[in-house]
C-alpha cells in the first residue's frame, strides 16, 4: 500500500521530554486510544459511542497532522490496536519513526469482562499479537497493565521478564509498569528491568507525587494516565499543574472531541516552556 501523504511539516511543535532509561524523548502530551476502541465497562462519567471505522481512522490522521506524535492503546482496548494499525500502515518509515507507541499487556476484554494473564506465554501472545495488529516490527513501549495485584504481579509471574526478551530482540524499546498501588510503583521503579512507570497523578490523586524523586533518580520516565480524573477536572488548570513537576515525562490524555483534544494539546505545549 502507497505511503499515505500526511502533512507532518506544518503541525503543533509539541515539546519533548527525556529520562536516560527511555530510546527516545517523548512528547510531553500524547493521546490515549481507548475510546475509538470500547466502550463497555469504561469509567467515564458520561456514556459514548464508538466511532465508525473511517471516523476513528480520520481522527487519528488529523491527530498526527496537528502534532501529536504518542499514541497509547492496549489490548483490553478492544478495535483500537486495530484501527490505529490500519493508519499505521499507511503513512512512511519516516513518519512512523517520529511516533513513540506504547502498548500494553496483562489484560484483555471479551465479551463484556476483563481477563488478566500475566504469565510469560500469555505476555508472549500479547505482543506478539499487538505487533501484528499495529502493524509494527517494533513498538516504542510496552506496559504491564496491572489488576491491582502489582506486587505478585512484578515479583511472581513473570511478566517483566518476557517483556524483556523482546527488549533484547529490539522488538520493544522500553518496558513499563501501570501501577495502581504506591507500593506497586515503588517497587516497578526499583525493578532493574523496569524503565518507566504509569501513574494516576491530578489535584485530587497526589499521593504518587512522592515517587517522582526515586523515579529522576533512577533515570526512569513517568507516564500519567487518568490526568483529567475521566473527564471531571479542567484540562487549562490540571495539565499545567502536572507538567509543573519537572520529573514528570508526558501525559496521556483521551477523547474523541478533536477541538478539545487540539487545546489541550497547546495547553501543554505552552505550559511546558
Amino acid at each position: 500500500m502507497t505511503p499515505k501523504p500526511l502533512a507532518f511539516d506544518d503541525c503543533l511543535p509539541i515539546p519533548t521530554r527525556s529520562a536516560a532509561r527511555l530510546h527516545k524523548a517523548v512528547p510531553v502530551i500524547g493521546w490515549g486510544a481507548f475510546k475509538i476502541g470500547r466502550n463497555l465497562g469504561a469509567k467515564y462519567p458520561n456514556p459514548f459511542e464508538i466511532p465508525s471505522e473511517r471516523d476513528a481512522m480520520a481522527l487519528i490522521e488529523q491527530l498526527m497532522t496537528d502534532g501529536v506524535r504518542l499514541f497509547d492503546t492496549a489490548p483490553a482496548y478492544g478495535l483500537s490496536e486495530e484501527r490505529l494499525g490500519k493508519v499505521f500502515a499507511q503513512i512512511s518509515p519516516a513518519q512512523r519513526a517520529e511516533l513513540f507507541i506504547s502498548t500494553k499487556v496483562g489484560e484483555t476484554f471479551v465479551d463484556g469482562e476483563s481477563r488478566h494473564d500475566f504469565s510469560p506465554a500469555a505476555v508472549q501472545h500479547s505482543v506478539l499479537q499487538s505487533l501484528r495488529t499495529l502493524r509494527c516490527e517494533f513498538v516504542d513501549a510496552v506496559f504491564v497493565h496491572s489488576n491491582g495485584n502489582d506486587l505478585a504481579i512484578l515479583h511472581d509471574s513473570g511478566c517483566v521478564e518476557a517483556l524483556a526478551e523482546f527488549k533484547r530482540e529490539s522488538r520493544i524499546g522500553s518496558i513499563g509498569f501501570s501501577s495502581k498501588t504506591i507500593l506497586g510503583a515503588e517497587q516497578a521503579l526499583k525493578h532493574e528491568l523496569i524503565d518507566a512507570v504509569m501513574l494516576e497523578i491530578h489535584p485530587d490523586a497526589t499521593e504518587m507525587l512522592r515517587m517522582l524523586p526515586l523515579a529522576h533518580s533512577l533515570g526512569k520516565a513517568v507516564f500519567v494516565k487518568k490526568p483529567l480524573a475521566s473527564g471531571t477536572l479542567q484540562p487549562k488548570i490540571v495539565l499545567p499543574w502536572i507538567l509543573a513537576h519537572k520529573h514528570i515525562t508526558s501525559i496521556v490524555i483521551g477523547g474523541l472531541n478533536l477541538a478539545r483534544l487540539r487545546e489541550n494539546c497547546i495547553t501543554a505545549s505552552l505550559a511546558n516552556r
